[in-house]
């Protein structure tokens, strides 16, 4: 049985689980959902994925999303306002 596993890996190094890959470059929230714009406010919490790795092991394969805090001046942009 082989399995894929994905992880979104957080600024401060803590990993949790999350049911799929998520695209570079995408928006999530604190959960890893993706958030579509346009943001209902630019005051809240969001991550942009900044890098994908993929670690292949004997029987599974980890994929590890790597994301950047954005703040609240970058989110800005994505509320449509």
């Amino acid at each position: 049985m082989f399995m894929n596993e994905h992880f979104i890996v957080f600024p401060e190094g803590d990993i949790q689980e999350i049911p799929g890959r998520l695209p570079l470059n995408g928006l999530v929230d604190i959960n890893g959902r993706i958030l579509t714009p346009p943001l209902p406010t630019n005051r809240m919490i969001a991550f942009r994925i900044s890098k994908i790795t993929v670690q292949e092991n004997k029987g599974s394969n980890e994929t590890f999303h790597f994301l950047e805090l954005l703040s609240a001046e970058e989110l800005l942009p994505f509320t449509g306002t």
